[in-house]
């Protein structure tokens, strides 16, 4: 019989609920935050040419 220490019981909690979180996302989630990411990226770089920066 193992006894869980209070730590190893919120490890476990943590985990949990981090993959469950995920599961609900799912793939139209991922894209959609995948898209956005993308999105910020060219966002960025386009301010940078506008000042001139070469990138």
């Amino acid at each position: 019989m193992k006894y869980y220490t209070t730590v190893e019981t919120n490890q476990d909690n943590g985990k949990g609920r981090f993959r469950k979180w995920i599961k609900q996302l799912g793939v139209a989630g991922f894209l959609f935050f995948f898209v956005k990411g993308l999105v910020w990226l060219a966002v960025f770089f386009g301010v940078a040419k506008c000042f001139g920066q070469d990138i």
